[in-house]
């Protein structure tokens, strides 16, 4: 079946329904542009669901998109509590649904339908012939259907997310033997232990593969249940060479729940609460009647009966290979945001400002956002994937100016990778936590001669506002002041 693009005007496709997607929709509604929300699952935010029972780092006010929240507001809609940390499920429920609800969205919605393929009509990723005059093919399958459906649009924005690719466990980004036989035992991210899966991990062996914030939420979650349920014993494997700096941010990252939760793990770990393992480079997995053995390069590891793989995730391409893309060779970002992005350079924070120019592709109108945008890097904070949509929303409806400007809000981490920051200082930039961030998007700054805080925007104070994306507002009663506002060029550390 093919739907008939409109006699006027072809609608952008958005693929994915979820936060950056359905932001990306707000925004186009607001400029009154036609588009068409494709999502997979049966209802908006369903990769949000699956992670349903954690509750994220950061407050409300970093994970609401300003034209959602004033679409939403004139319909009566309120704004939760700022300062509140919602799980996955309010912020679905309570953000996420009424927004897709919403008169100028919910039309425009298409569930259980997933995209297989974008590419040009009548053109292959080979011909040149004017690609921007021809408009997109988004090709869809849905779930328990033979046939393919075809939408046409005149601009794509893939806000599909990484969360059905998770990376595997073996160091070399390959699957390791014997990892897809005992693909029943292994849970991939954030397994819900003290919830539904309680009685797959109660009272069993369990080794945790990751060293980031999504091993740190599973393994705090398996100790609370080695606490109800004395026989569980949980492992916990590193490929770092030691535990330095191993713990995030700690006491320096204004994020406060997830500096605090790196100090609960650190406390685990050094009292030897968990069993940590340093320098694992799996090799293969076997099934033996003790249980499962991991073998590493350095010998194997105690049986366990489950494995949780909180590894990190990667973009799935495959969609998008009739469509000419410039990713940078490693990360599988847009080549020019790879040098801003790289967590050998950056935290989540220190992320300088970027849309739509950096977001760019060969391919003419086509967008890569929110977490895929990313590629491998696990750098990204939602507020900057909903900045990225209203960039390219403006870029496509020929605000130029309004692309290039971005505003962010961001907090530190108080970790960095580079020689101008380090764990226990301030953050990246050494002296400002937190800023409100207005630059050109002319790339990053590169001087070594300017002091972080000029590249971060330096600390001057503003009065108090709520700050989400680049809407503000006098601050409304009982609720706390976001931040400093500062300007700044291309803020860089």
């Amino acid at each position: 079946m093919t739907t008939s693009p409109s006699a006027i005007t072809l609608p952008v496709a958005i693929i994915g329904a979820g936060p950056v997607g359905l932001a990306a929709a707000a925004h186009l509604a607001e400029r009154d542009e036609p588009f068409v929300v494709i999502e997979a699952g049966p209802g908006p935010g369903a990769a949000v669901r699956e992670w349903g029972h954690v509750q994220v780092f950061s407050p409300w006010r970093y994970n609401i998109d300003a034209a959602a929240w004033r679409l939403l507001e004139a319909t009566g809609w309120s704004m939760p509590d700022a300062e509140a940390y919602p799980t996955g499920n309010e912020l679905v429920d309570v953000y996420l649904a009424p927004l897709a609800a919403h008169p100028a969205i919910a039309p425009h919605v298409r569930y259980g339908e997933r995209v297989v393929a974008v590419s040009r009509d009548g053109l292959d990723k080979m011909k040149d012939a004017d690609r921007a005059a021809h408009p997109f093919v988004v090709v869809l399958t849905r779930s328990g259907a033979d046939d393919e459906r075809i939408v046409q649009a005149r601009a794509v924005i893939d806000a599909s997310g990484t969360w059905n690719a998770p990376n595997p466990l073996g160091a070399n980004g390959l699957p390791v033997p014997g990892e897809h036989a005992l693909a029943g035992r292994i849970r991939y991210a954030i397994p819900d232990v003290l919830g539904i899966e309680r009685a797959r991990y109660a009272g069993k062996r369990v080794l945790v593969v990751g060293s980031g914030h999504s091993a740190f939420n599973a393994l705090q979650d398996l100790m609370t249940l080695a606490g109800e349920v004395p026989e569980t014993r949980v492992i916990w494997a590193v490929r770092r060479p030691t535990t330095a700096q191993l713990f995030g941010g700690e006491t320096a990252d204004a994020l406060p729940e997830r500096g605090s939760l790196g100090q609960r793990i650190r406390q685990l770990a050094e009292t030897g609460a968990i069993q940590v393992e340093t320098g694992v480079r799996i090799q293969r997995l076997e099934q033996t009647e003790g249980g499962i053995v991991v073998q590493t390069a350095s010998g194997a590891l105690p049986p366990v009966d489950e494995i949780v793989a909180a590894t990190g995730f990667r973009p799935d391409l495959g969609m998008l290979r009739e469509v000419r893309l410039d990713l940078d060779p490693s990360l599988e970002s847009p080549s020019i945001l790879a040098p801003m992005i790289d967590p050998n350079l950056h935290s989540c924070g220190t992320v300088p400002p970027h849309g739509a120019e950096q977001l760019r592709h060969p391919e003419p109108d086509l967008y890569i956002a929110g977490m895929k945008s990313y590629g491998r890097a696990p750098t990204f904070l939602m507020l900057t994937g909903y900045e990225q949509v209203r960039s390219i929303a403006a870029a496509l409806t020929g605000d130029l100016e309004g692309a290039r400007r971005v505003e962010l809000v961001l907090p530190e981490t108080g970790v960095c990778s580079s020689s101008r920051g380090g764990a226990g200082e301030a953050g990246c930039c050494g002296t400002v936590a937190q800023s409100t961030i207005v630059a050109e998007q002319t790339g990053c700054c590169d001087d070594p001669a300017l002091p972080a805080a000029t590249c971060c925007g330096g600390n001057a104070t503003a009065a108090p506002v709520i700050q989400i994306g680049r809407e503000r507002r006098p601050e409304p009663a009982g609720v706390g002041t976001v931040g400093t506002a500062s300007t700044a060029k291309v803020p860089c550390c």
